[in-house]
């Protein structure tokens, strides 16, 4: 029988997985400048998938997988893992930390957005004005010089990873809206397991050739630990959390806590990667948070 959490530990569970997510999309930049991008999704997955072993094991009362089950767990990994995590890994080694997690507070207008596009669901006065907020935010995040010490190509290329990690984005928002179906017919480990075990499958192909091909001895026994800790955070706790508190939160009541995912990378990328948050990139930061507050607060009445 799968654990059914009560509200407040469903609460818990959500605002610890944002918050990891933003502190691994912060301390992914080392990581991407360390191993190539491909070969390092490929190390997460395969972490992943060796972590959760025994997840994998069909429960008793659990049906057999629909077609459309199957198609879900193939979307959800295929967006919110595999394309996820290249667009957010090149992106974040082309832009700052700081700069990823504003954009990443877009989240929640976005799952706005594709709600209102495929499953025709009405866009309220005050979801318009959070997409506004996150559209602002992220318009000044171009004038904002985040990259003020850098030249050359690092500086030309940060417009490139912003637009990757607002791909990202999209794909979260994607597995955000696909999640909360799967929850309805599979347990959090179940799930959990079986799309990271997709996202292996289809990122092999691209690692192995990387492996074949890089110095493994030349890395620090320090990005190794971070490693670690990045690929169990992705693979394992994040999504497992998430999933867990799906179960009895609403989708759209569970998008409130999608604010820990913003300042989380923030602080990681002030405190720990010694990045600035200069006045237009605060100006960005508040205005994109004040688009998440909007867009998830809980309607009157």
């Amino acid at each position: 029988m799968s654990f059914v959490p009560s509200r407040p530990v469903a609460y818990a569970c959500l605002a610890l997985s944002m918050a990891l997510v933003g502190s691994y999309v912060a301390l992914s930049k080392p990581l991407a400048a360390a191993i190539p991008v491909f070969l390092l999704a490929w190390l997460r997955f395969g972490i992943g998938a060796l972590a959760m072993l025994p997840w994998l094991r069909k429960p008793a009362n659990e049906p057999p997988l629909s077609a459309r089950t199957r198609r879900l767990l193939f979307l959800e990994s295929f967006l919110g893992n595999f394309l996820f995590s290249i667009c957010m890994l090149f992106g974040v080694s082309m832009t700052s930390a700081v700069s990823a997690g504003v954009i990443m507070a877009a989240i929640p207008a976005v799952v706005a957005i594709l709600s209102w596009a495929f499953l025709r669901e009405p866009i309220p006065g005050r979801i318009w004005t959070a997409i506004a907020c996150a559209a602002a935010g992220i318009g000044l995040l171009a004038l904002a010089s985040p990259h003020a010490a850098a030249t050359g190509e690092a500086a030309r290329l940060a417009w490139l990873g912003n637009l990757l990690v607002f791909a990202a984005v999209i794909c979260e928002a994607s597995y955000a809206v696909i999640g909360k179906a799967l929850t309805g017919v599979l347990g959090p480990k179940r799930i959990t397991s079986l799309i990271n075990l997709w996202g292996l499958a289809l990122v092999t192909p691209f690692g192995a050739y990387v492996a074949l091909h890089f110095d493994f001895g030349a890395v620090r026994p320090g990005i190794w630990l971070l490693l670690l800790f990045y690929a169990l955070a992705a693979s394992v706790w994040t999504v497992w959390l998430w999933m867990t508190g799906l179960k009895v939160v609403p989708a759209a009541q569970a998008g409130v806590f999608t604010v820990m995912l913003p300042v989380s990378a923030a602080v990681v990328g002030v405190v720990f990667l010694g990045e600035s948050l200069g006045g237009l990139q605060l100006v960005a930061f508040l205005a994109a948070l004040t688009g998440v507050v909007l867009a998830t607060a809980p309607r009157r009445g």
